[in-house]
């Protein structure tokens, strides 16, 4: 099956390939297409009005799991710059997004474009772990990667992008002094965060947590009964009052934990729900970057915090 999708989206690349025409928008702007919704909604305020940017995951979609479909390959065929997360995040995409590059579009993974030495190193298969967006002081040298990148496609707007970019920087610097106020209230030996799979590496090493996942860092991996046992043993024996579901992943597996946990005589809470992977619904606080971050913050702080 896997085999036969890629040759159905290479055919698909060779057709679109040889029909295309210009790449601008309808209406003469740059046409820029992300992957991650967090991607995205940094493209939406660096471009401004300035560009026309589309993006293909939305809210709750697990960016390791995503397989690309035909209306994405005609949308990445279209582009004039394409923006993905890369470190293997976007594992099912790698053969379209490598054509797209080939065929001449500017394709640009803002995590590799990072020194190495910053990044959290993981394993063999997956040299690095590729969540760096919870950490906003990775996220911010990523902005100036869009930013310039933008600016050298479209020199006309190079202006609008560049104060753009600045006061989204200024904008982040902002809540991540907020988060940092919010983890800082938790007791030192409460700050162990538990969820669905191992998204908020970046994010412990920011503000000062331990992060335990049931899953590794992609979703692809599968938590057996033995993982379960031990991360219930851990639980019991730190005394930890509340565990995490994530968006982006189903909660069976964590509900697994806190059953096992109980079946211990200890009662561990779902302190609530995280965003790590993809962002929230339109209308909700975690709906963009940066109400992603405080609403994480505010909901480790109250599960985490002494109780009353």
């Amino acid at each position: 099956m896997k085999r036969f999708l890629l040759l159905f989206l290479t055919m698909l690349m060779m057709f679109l390939t040889a029909c295309s025409g210009g790449t601008e928008a309808a209406d003469g702007r740059l046409r820029v297409v992300a992957t991650t919704d967090q991607i995205t909604d940094a493209l939406t305020v660096i471009a401004g009005e300035a560009a026309a940017v589309e993006g293909l995951f939305g809210p709750g979609i697990d960016p390791h799991l995503y397989v690309p479909t035909e209306g994405d390959v005609t949308t990445l065929a279209a582009a004039d710059v394409i923006f993905y997360n890369g470190l293997h995040l976007e594992a099912q995409m790698t053969r379209v997004l490598d054509q797209m590059e080939s065929r001449g579009t500017t394709v640009v993974s803002l995590g590799d474009s990072l020194p190495a030495d910053r990044l959290l190193r993981w394993d063999d298969d997956t040299p690095y772990d590729p969540h760096f967006w919870n950490d906003p002081a990775l996220w911010i040298e990523t902005m100036g990667i869009i930013r310039d990148t933008l600016a050298a496609a479209d020199p006309a707007n190079a202006a609008i992008y560049e104060a753009n970019t600045a006061a989204y920087i200024a904008e982040i610097e902002a809540v991540n002094a907020f988060v940092r106020q919010q983890i800082d209230s938790i007791a030192p030996e409460r700050r162990v965060m538990i969820t669905a799979h191992d998204a908020f590496g970046y994010f412990a090493r920011a503000y000062g947590l331990e992060e335990r996942g049931l899953q590794g860092i992609s979703t692809e991996s599968e938590a057996g009964t033995q993982d379960v046992q031990l991360l219930a043993d851990f639980i019991v024996e730190r005394q930890i009052p509340a565990i995490f579901v994530e968006s982006s992943v189903p909660p069976d597996t964590i509900e697994a934990v806190q059953a096992a946990v109980q079946d211990r005589g200890f009662a561990v809470t779902i302190g609530g729900e995280l965003f790590s992977d993809a962002l929230a619904e339109e209308g909700h606080e975690a709906d963009n970057y940066l109400g992603m971050l405080q609403h994480n913050a505010r909901t480790l702080a109250a599960a985490l915090g002494e109780t009353p």
